[in-house]
């Protein structure tokens, strides 16, 4: 019976290896292939686009399986983990030819989502953070991320869930490893999230590791580090030497905003395209270093709340915005240093190749030049950074003295040191050298000995060296004076004694010079990892010089100023410009607004037409914020402004899909995370809070959210709104003050002015607005005509309920001690609706008869008669 193909050696050997990677792709080496099998060549087919065959077709039972050549599987590992998988890498741990049986294989590293270190071209200015997460006894969770291609780890106690998944979404992070503390309810909103969950209950710890946590004084954060760093030697099996001691952080020591306001400032990502572009980074982004390019999108994403901090910032774009042939002098260096801390990562890792080095080696070089370059700059500003700029140059000169100028990618073919460097390898060379020259005289004499013009000594590695003559010329080789070696169709190939010790010579000179070579350069790979240390922090002071002269050269290109930092809570910004929008439409197109808020004036009740600009103020302001506070010059004619502790938004539409929220929950959370959260420090951003429900329930939910907001939460509020009725508020609310986009009319069309003015809008012009969008004429004649018949008949009832209210909240009437005890109960919700609560009078029911015989219900859409019932129903006192 013949024997099942599952039954091998090779397939017994898969299967054991395989059982302990179930969750993985495993690419199993075999020759110049790595191969699937089974389950893994089925989905791996499909996914790759590969041919899927099977092993021993005409066995017991065929094995699907699929494969690529060795040399092409960084690709298709690169497409296994963008789409969210692990791949399982095992190689061939000795050389088939000497091995004895079953060639042995082992995983020597598994690559996931969050351990990816070969980082393409356009991701070189993004980390790649794998997140850990561990919870205690009492609901707190530790926190903890690194980037392991270059060696960041950080560290935090968190203490909500919400907190949790806002640094987990703010990094960006593809894959968070948890231990058995994390209930399987927040492992699944990891996963509607798309980050892949990974698991690590056990903690190992290598000794060589122990230092990396010693600095964390909290417990939780200690076993959560511990708990990542296990995950990664366990996953990557290589040297960790690069990776930098734990820093533990506080998310409340920075500007904080949650992932749904940085989604709606458009930071980093487009809302329109889920890109770069159109973003403040894009805007802000002049760096010249992948680093520096990292660095930028991390002070983004954490600006400054300490005044000190932030203004020694400024200092330094101050002066190199000042010194403009000196800021041009440091780009040109800056654009010659390659990606240092990445290159210590690969150093680390031990696959840094010789052209690594030699991209090492001209970044160190620059640094000197770098050095030169802020001497000339003031000693007091730049001083304590220049000392800190260590060229690291016995490094530098260690790579010049010892790889060639154009290495080969390979390191183990020979090729990459230098001659002079080594004596050994020198006189290896020098045999090869020497027995190549020796080969050309021996095919010239031997040409002159036979007379055959033709004849040439040849290698091929399966043969050596050897003597080749055509079978015409065979005729004239004397008799005994080469010995036969090989056959060809129209050749014979011979081989002499001197020629056969000559070969041995050189074939061994080579093998040993390949070979010394490549242990040559490991010793040279060891040496610069002693100096990892060294290279991370001259790589940080290179990468915060490059985002100050990006600050620099930004600030310079578009007109941006130094803000002014106060202790006072008002805001003060003369000629304030949304910095992208500006960048877009061009600096001649942008309209500038003012944003002035007193000590006095906590809440800016914004109206005015859609498209005139709203939300673009609001934004812009947040923008300014942002920019002030990482320590960079803002776009204003002068600008005086607090110093925020957080920022909410709740500006544009939005699903939750994933959660299954309609726009109007999206809504009413993201106000609520604001209301509940926000200090009197606080910046407050709401555009059109209400619109996704009915227009009285909008209308009440906006006007106790601003009340609220003004009598409890003290926050400096931007409140837009179209509900025109709500600007009365100004007159109970003493720290709220209307402002409105300026619009006119001309020839019967809408021109926006762009511009902030003092007072509340008149109108919507919502009917403008349609027009501008293209609606046909006769839809907006006949909502022109609704339009009039509706503010005829609302006018004087709207007017009413509105007055009533002001005048409730000026003279409260006398209520009993029953009704007293009632209210007393009643929340405060509730008093805040008494805008849309009247009591009956004699004459509202007739009021409300002649109404009805007056509207004409038909020419009326559902949703106009419904409003009008509602408002019915309200003036005769139902509930």
């Amino acid at each position: 019976m013949p024997q099942k193909t599952s039954d091998t050696p090779m397939m017994q050997q898969y299967m054991a290896i395989k059982k302990d990677y179930p969750d993985a792709f495993l690419f199993y080496r075999i020759g110049d292939f790595y191969e699937l099998f089974y389950d893994d060549a089925i989905k791996g087919a499909q996914i790759l686009e590969l041919t899927l065959t099977s092993r021993s077709h005409n066995a017991v039972d065929p094995i699907p399986m699929c494969g690529m050549p060795h040399h092409a599987v960084q690709n298709y590992v690169d497409i296994l983990i963008e789409k969210g998988y692990k791949v399982a890498i095992c190689e061939q741990m000795e050389d088939p030819r000497l091995a004895k049986g079953m060639v042995k294989r082992e995983v020597i590293q598994l690559i996931t989502p969050g351990t990816v270190t070969d980082s393409n071209v356009n991701e070189a200015k993004s980390n790649n953070y794998l997140t850990a997460l561990t919870a205690d006894e009492t609901n707190q969770f530790g926190f903890a991320y690194a980037d392991l291609s270059t060696g960041e780890l950080k560290t935090s106690q968190l203490n909500s869930i919400e907190a949790v998944i806002n640094e987990v979404v703010n990094l960006q992070s593809k894959e968070i490893v948890v231990d058995q503390s994390i209930d399987d309810s927040l492992q699944e909103q990891f996963k509607k999230l798309n980050i892949m969950v990974s698991h690590q209950n056990k903690i190992e710890v290598k000794s060589e590791l122990s230092y990396l946590t010693q600095g964390l004084d909290e417990a939780l954060e200690k076993n959560t580090v511990e708990t990542l760093l296990t995950y990664i030697t366990v996953t990557q099996k290589r040297s960790l030497a690069h990776l930098q001691k734990a820093v533990a952080y506080e998310p409340s020591y920075f500007l904080r905003m949650d992932h749904y306001s940085k989604y709606n400032l458009e930071l980093t990502r487009s809302i329109r395209s889920g890109k770069k572009q159109g973003t403040l980074l894009w805007l802000l982004d002049e760096t010249r270093t992948a680093m520096g390019g990292r660095l930028l999108k991390q002070w983004l994403d954490r600006p400054l709340i300490h005044k000190k901090e932030i203004e020694d910032r400024q200092i330094k774009v101050g002066e190199l915005l000042d010194h403009y042939f000196e800021r041009s002098n440091l780009q040109e260096e800056l654009v010659k240093v390659y990606d240092l801390e990445r290159l210590a990562g690969r150093v680390a890792f031990g696959n840094v190749n010789g052209r690594d080095l030699i991209q090492l080696k001209t970044s160190l070089r620059q640094i000197p030049k770098i050095q030169h370059v802020l001497a000339d700059l003031d000693d007091k500003v730049f001083g304590a950074m220049l000392a800190k700029l260590d060229p690291v140059d016995d490094i530098a000169d260690l790579i010049d003295r010892a790889i060639v100028d154009e290495p080969p990618i390979s390191v183990t073919e020979g090729n990459v040191i230098k001659d002079g460097y080594d004596a050994q390898l020198d006189q290896y060379r020098d045999a090869m050298t020497n027995g190549k020259k020796w080969m050309a005289e021996l095919e010239a004499s031997e040409r002159k000995a036979t007379g055959i013009r033709n004849l040439k000594v040849g290698y091929n590695k399966v043969f050596g060296y050897y003597i080749e003559i055509t079978k015409s010329n065979l005729s004239s080789v004397p008799e005994g004076r080469y010995e036969r070696k090989q056959t060809l169709t129209n050749a014979e190939r011979f081989i002499t004694p001197a020629l056969k010790e000559k070969e041995s010579l050189i074939l061994e000179a080579e093998e040993k010079s390949t070979t010394l070579e490549y242990e040559l350069f490991s010793k040279i790979r060891e040496q610069i990892k002693l100096e990892i240390d060294r290279l991370q922090k001259l790589a940080k002071q290179v990468a915060t010089l490059d985002v100050l002269q990006s600050f620099a050269v930004v600030s310079e290109n578009y007109h941006f100023i130094k803000p002014t930092l106060t202790k006072k809570h008002s805001i003060d910004i003369v000629g304030g410009r949304h910095p992208v929008v500006e960048k877009v439409m061009g600096r001649q197109s942008y309209v500038p607004n003012d944003v002035k808020m007193s000590n006095d004036i906590d809440i800016l009740l914004i109206t005015g037409p859609n498209m005139s600009g709203k939300s673009t103020y609001m934004r812009q302001l947040a923008l300014t914020v942002v920019l002030a506070q990482m320590g960079c010059f803002v776009p204003a004619e002068s600008a005086t402004l607090p110093i925020f502790d957080q920022i909410f938004t709740r500006i544009g539409a939005a699903d939750d899909l994933i959660a299954g929220q309609s726009t109007f929950m999206v809504e009413m959370q993201e106000a609520n995370r604001a209301i509940q959260n926000a200090t009197p420090q606080s910046l407050i951003l709401f555009d059109e809070i209400g619109r996704g429900t009915a227009t009285y329930d909008g209308m009440a939910l906006a006007q106790a959210i601003i009340e609220f907001v003004h009598n409890h939460v003290h926050a400096k509020t931007l409140f837009s709104t179209h509900y025109h009725e709500l600007t009365v508020l100004d007159q109970t609310l003493t720290k709220l003050k209307n402002v409105h986009v300026g619009a006119v009319e001309k020839d019967g069309d809408l021109v926006f002015l762009h511009k902030m003015e003092d007072g509340p809008a008149d109108k919507s012009y919502g009917i403008h607005v349609a027009k501008l969008a293209g609606m046909p004429e006769e839809l907006l004649g006949r909502a022109d005509k609704i339009l009039k018949r509706l503010e005829i008949q609302n006018k004087d009832t709207d007017q009413a309920l509105v007055e009533q209210e002001i005048k409730s909240e000026k003279q409260p009437q006398k209520v009993s001690k029953k009704h007293s005890t009632q209210s007393h109960k009643s929340s405060e919700v509730d008093e805040q609706l008494a805008l849309f609560q009247t009591a009956p009078s004699d004459t509202q029911g007739e009021e409300v008869l002649a109404q009805i015989r007056n509207s004409n219900l038909m020419s009326m859409t559902p949703m106009d008669v419904m409003n009008q019932l509602y408002k019915w129903q309200k003036k005769l006192g139902n509930k």
